[in-house]
């Protein structure tokens, strides 16, 4: 018989988004439980310098996410290691089913579930993932010393993977459909001085190709999108930084959403469309994606779940 877990308040996730829920909320004195979920800390614990943080002129992203963890616990949250695999918002309490088997009951949610890497869909790019296939640059990067490698994409993710990169890399090619990147200016121009990488404008990737026993990734054919002519890059590593998508697989039948599956949220708020329920973090952020503001807006999930629950005794 699985044992059952009751709070006011719930917490989904443990990025900026789901430890600042905590604190507030424990400040709050409503003892929330924050349930981590498969990656915990979220996608700053896959990244290196974090220099945008206020008052800390640089820190590594795994490093911020220990100390937002242990302050969230100071305060009070309860943190759990698991991870929800269903979620019933049809009526309250709010039921929670974890894989550890422990039910959650809750009487408000905060969902802080974040967001995941997109992939392009290539069959060869299925086929090689883990093999030379990669959307991580700082899980796997040191795989790859010496060797040449290719970066698709031109926003942010694509410029810190391809800068991240240098530091193993040979060569580092990035391949962009477009003629200029949607990157940070301070990153392009970090970037276009970096001598190691070598941009690559009106090209979108095509098939990647290597050995298969064992199997390893030998090089890429890019595609230029105005004439088609295919161009052969050989290269060890291929990472995919096409940017990311809400991590909704709980909640994209039952609230809201919009933008792509992004949760839709009340006008300068981050109530849902079902009452006591919010979402904060890059699963409602489809326009800033910063840690500072899924940090804010876990401040105000938690906030305004207070004043929920205050009006419901």
């Amino acid at each position: 018989m699985s044992e059952t877990k009751h709070t006011k308040l719930l917490i989904i996730g443990s990025g900026p988004a789901g430890y600042t829920a905590g604190i507030y909320g424990s400040r709050a004195m409503l003892e929330p439980v924050l349930v981590q979920g498969m990656q915990p800390g979220g996608q700053l614990t896959i990244t290196t310098e974090v220099e945008n943080w206020p008052s800390r002129k640089e820190v590594q992203g795994p490093d911020l996410m220990v100390e937002m963890e242990e302050h969230a616990r100071t305060a009070g949250t309860e943190i759990i290691a698991d991870h929800i695999s269903e979620l019933d918002l049809s009526r309250r309490p709010f039921t929670a089913k974890g894989e550890t088997g422990m039910t959650y009951t809750a009487d408000s949610v905060i969902l802080a579930t974040g967001a995941q890497a997109k992939w392009l869909g290539l069959p060869s790019e299925e086929k090689f993932k883990g093999f030379g296939v990669s959307a991580c640059a700082t899980c796997d990067g040191f795989f790859y010393r010496g060797d040449e490698i290719v970066v698709i994409g031109g926003g942010n993710s694509a410029v810190e993977e391809a800068l991240f990169l240098t530091k193993f890399a040979s060569k580092v090619t990035l391949i962009h459909r477009r003629d200029e990147l949607r990157a940070e200016k301070i990153l392009q121009n970090r970037l276009l001085k970096n001598e190691k990488i070598v941009p690559l404008w009106f090209h979108e990737l095509d098939e990647i190709y290597g050995s298969e026993d064992p199997l390893g990734v030998e090089g890429v054919k890019v595609r230029h999108v105005e004439t088609g002519e295919i161009t052969d890059i050989p290269c060890k590593g291929v990472f995919i930084a096409i940017g990311h998508a809400p991590s909704n697989e709980l909640v994209k039948d039952t609230l809201e959403t919009h933008m792509g599956g992004y949760v839709v949220t009340a006008p300068d708020s981050t109530a849902t469309s079902i009452p006591g329920v919010f979402a904060a973090g890059d699963i409602t952020d489809f326009k800033y994606r910063q840690a500072i503001t899924s940090a804010g807006m876990g401040c105000m999930a938690a906030l305004e779940a207070e004043h929920f629950l205050s009006e419901q005794e």
